[in-house]
């Protein structure tokens, strides 16, 4: 199977290239600037340039030969509010339309605990963040066709992995997640499809295996 990760070069996403290499799969890295192909290389990953801000014809060009598309992309905490909705919504939106054009089933998006919760949205400290997944995942769920799975993870840490989640979150006494540990939900949901589902988790005590198989 071959995967193309969008936004290869984040924090989670280069532990997806990672992780799915080691799990045998052929994964293409799609990255912004030719800078990042050597650190994708080393990673295991096949780089290819993916620009978020370029037509939906060029982004399904760049989907040639790919059985799964892992949208992880983030305009990232240093931009403004324009290029959250230039990247973390109309990137995603474009791509999801991009991979239906490109003949593509199946696409999972790493979205946010959170995000369909607007009375959270201002408690946040960065509302236009989960009103641009918001409206991504909503278009994903109701205006494609797609085998899609939404990962919702809790607060992202640099923790050690522990390879285990819940999925009650809300009786969790902890809300964050290891982005290690988001890369392996991502990596074993491409190896066991979860077509139309929405995923959503922190770290808990069962193994990611056993919840997502």
């Amino acid at each position: 199977m071959t995967t193309l990760v969008i936004g290869a070069h984040g924090h989670v996403g280069q532990h997806i290239v990672e992780q799915l290499a080691a799990m045998g799969e052929t994964v293409y890295a799609g990255i912004r600037s030719e800078s990042q192909a050597a650190e994708l290389k080393a990673l295991g990953g096949q780089p290819r340039t993916v620009d978020l801000m370029g037509s939906i014809d060029d982004l399904a060009a760049a989907m040639a030969g790919i059985n799964t598309v892992v949208f992880s992309a983030g305009s990232g905490g240093s931009t403004g509010d324009d290029m959250t909705l230039n990247i973390d919504l109309d990137g995603a939106v474009k791509s999801m339309i991009a991979t239906e054009k490109a003949g593509i089933k199946r696409f999972i998006i790493v979205s946010a605990m959170g995000t369909d919760d607007r009375s959270f949205w201002s408690k946040s400290g960065i509302r236009p963040y989960y009103v641009a997944k918001f409206y991504a995942d909503e278009w994903l769920k109701h205006r494609t066709n797609l085998d899609y799975t939404i990962v919702r993870p809790g607060i992202l840490t640099n923790d050690a992995p522990t390879g285990k989640i819940t999925t009650q979150t809300a009786d969790s006494a902890t809300k964050s997640v290891s982005r290690v540990d988001v890369a392996a939900v991502v990596a074993t949901i491409v190896a066991h499809p979860q077509p139309k589902q929405t995923i959503e988790f922190v770290n808990g005590d069962t193994a990611i295996d056993a919840i997502i198989h």
